[in-house]
């Protein structure tokens, strides 16, 4: 029996956000791209990933600007986005550049799985 696995890009300015959840999804299964850079996420043509888990306050780019610009492009409209931050309050705006879903730091490392398992059926 073959396993589908499915690819998880992190983006977060914290490399140490980056490895720990990065090695909770491969320990899960999935594969991990993932990069520090906010700049970067827009690059991604030929490696698409399954899901994208979206820091919102990245050095030099807001998260939420990223995820609209995902939003609008025919290759990556269909990608679900679950962003993360550290403010509750940015929730509400996060949901509204299009983000598929919300994580508020610190977050249990169970609800990101589920998470990650609902968007990616």
């Amino acid at each position: 029996m073959t396993q589908n696995y499915k690819k998880i890009m992190i983006a977060d300015d914290d490399p140490g956000i980056v490895d720990a959840i990065g090695m909770l999804l491969e320990f899960e299964g999935y594969k991990v791209i993932s990069t520090v850079d906010g700049s970067t996420v827009l690059d991604m043509e030929n490696e698409l990933p399954d899901l994208l888990l979206l820091d919102i306050r990245m050095s030099g780019e807001d998260g939420r600007e990223i995820c609209k610009k995902l939003k609008q492009f025919e290759s990556t409209k269909h990608i679900p986005i679950i962003m993360v931050s550290a403010s509750l309050d940015i929730k509400e705006s996060a949901l509204a550049a299009g983000a598929d879903d919300f994580l508020a730091k610190p977050f249990e490392m169970n609800d990101l799985l589920n998470k990650i398992k609902s968007l990616t059926q």
